[in-house]
């Protein structure tokens, strides 16, 4: 089962690589094929000193969780997405989040769901009937099945 795995998640994973996100990640090869646009890279590292502010980890402690978590994912490149895509996904977040474009890109392009943990964008798109989400919880229910 394909996964995009957001923004959100990967900073919870790198947080916490022993925690119920991080282990997902981790252990679930098997189970998942996680995917997330290359600038999720980009992303995560605007973060850093907020990463360790939080954890109290050093920089070179988080990018070596950052290296741990990615070896799981797959990055794909956005131009790979055609206008059509980006352009209804453009539309569903502008009002919501437009930093989360490229996630709804994704989860229209590839048909598959989007793991996130963030709220307003999960209410927000609901409203739209965009409801291509999977929590953390279902994903464990998935993985033990």
């Amino acid at each position: 089962m394909k996964i995009i795995v957001d923004a959100n998640i990967v900073f919870s994973a790198i947080l916490n690589t022993n925690g119920k996100i991080g282990d997902l990640l981790i252990n679930s090869k098997k189970h998942f094929y996680f995917i997330a646009p290359v600038f999720l890279r980009t992303e995560i590292k605007k973060h850093y000193s907020r990463l360790s502010k939080i954890s109290g980890l050093s920089l070179d402690q988080i990018q070596e969780a950052e290296f741990q978590i990615y070896k799981y994912i797959s990055f794909i490149s956005e131009e790979q997405i055609n206008i059509s895509t980006w352009l209804i996904a453009e539309k569903l977040v502008a009002e919501i989040d437009p930093n989360d474009i490229q996630y709804v890109a994704f989860s229209k392009h590839f048909k598959c769901k989007i793991w996130s943990g963030d709220k307003a964008l999960i209410k927000g798109l609901a409203k739209k009937d965009f409801t291509n989400f999977i929590t953390t919880d279902e994903l464990f229910k998935l993985r033990k099945q």
